[in-house]
């Protein structure tokens, strides 16, 4: 497209965080009066008009004023926005809050999706950090009623899985801890593959449980990512572009289908060979699920032992500033707390 003068380039930015806040059309005169522009409504008028030919803005009505398009959002986020930062006393509390949280990552995946769909005031998603490699650490097997037993498997990476078992007779208390210890000294640090080829004399019961975890190694190997965590959804029911129902159901099945959810992130921010937010706007002709709205995506983790993703849905209408901010900041400061807890 056509390069923008300085001037076109402020008139669409004012448009653009007009509506934003508004969710209204904005008019000539409004942008001259509200922002005290030093030109005429006429020449502001011009400049809208030839923004429009050029794609960046559109008229809903032929009496209203301008809304921006795809195109106009975009070149808003690439070329006009900047690089915000999130005010440092809002930074202070989210820290404060994470260091509240302790080593619970649990903790850090609830806390991070309700950060995020506060500060943007949308729905939030935060997968948990999933191992690059399923390496296990350790288990524990509990005698919880006659023949049932609890196995709690827990990767290096943090991620926890726990199964009641059905033996095939009782096993005290004692057995069981001595069975767990036995496979924590032998299996602590080693993938699936290397516990396969583990060739040492085990009891029948080891064996089972060791069977059982292998199992398990396998299933988190298949996972593209760890589990999901929600919040904020709400936020996007209260807006007017969500008001009739159908686009919110649309968009909402990528937080509630966990296969299309995998595939938008393995072909954005899971495939991106560079760390950093990525901005999807109107679906980019790839998801039609998203045509009304915008995701707001980033990596965090630590690379080679765990990572995982985090980002915001809204309608395209969102405050990208604010919102590319505080996914930058939250996505950096899980990193570091994953990267402290793995190699500690």
């Amino acid at each position: 497209m056509t390069e923008l003068t300085e001037r076109q380039k402020l008139i669409l930015a004012l448009v653009i965080r007009n509506y934003i806040d508004t969710a209204q059309p904005v008019g000539s005169v409004h942008l001259v009066d509200h922002y005290e522009l030093e030109i005429s409504s006429a020449t502001v008028r011009n400049e809208v008009g030839m923004l429009t030919d050029m794609g960046y803005l559109r008229q809903p009505h032929t009496s209203a004023g301008r809304v921006p398009t795809e195109e106009g959002y975009r070149y808003f986020v690439r070329q006009l926005m900047g690089h915000p930062e999130l005010p440092s006393t809002t930074k202070r509390t989210i820290i404060h809050q994470f260091f509240q949280a302790g080593m619970d990552v649990d903790r850090w995946m609830r806390l991070a999706a309700s950060v995020l769909a506060h500060q943007s005031q949308a729905a939030s998603l935060v997968t948990a950090p999933h191992p690059e490699r399923t390496v296990f650490k350790h288990i524990e097997l509990i005698n919880t009623h006659g023949r049932q037993v609890l196995m709690v498997l827990v990767l290096s990476s943090g991620e926890v899985s726990q199964q009641v078992l059905n033996l095939a007779e009782p096993v005290s208390q004692e057995q069981l801890s001595s069975v767990a210890q036995s496979i924590n000294n032998r299996c602590s640090g080693l993938n699936r593959g290397d516990i396969e080829a583990l060739s040492i004399p085990l009891s029948t019961l080891e064996q089972d449980i060791l069977k059982l975890v292998i199992d398990e190694l396998n299933r988190f190997s298949a996972l593209l990512t760890g589990e999901l965590y929600r919040d904020g959804l709400t936020h996007v029911l209260s807006e007017p572009e969500f008001g009739g129902g159908d686009l919110a159901r649309r968009a909402f099945r990528i937080l509630e289908e966990r296969p299309l959810l995998e595939d938008l992130l393995t072909r954005t921010v899971l495939s991106s060979v560079e760390d950093g937010v990525q901005v999807l706007i109107g679906g980019e002709g790839t998801w039609e699920e998203l045509r009304e709205c915008s995701m707001v995506l980033a990596r965090y983790g630590a690379p080679g032992l765990a990572t995982g993703t985090l980002g915001v849905l809204g309608p395209m209408r969102m405050p990208y500033p604010r919102t590319i901010s505080a996914v930058r900041f939250v996505a950096s400061l899980l990193s570091e707390l994953v990267e402290d807890m793995l190699t500690d």
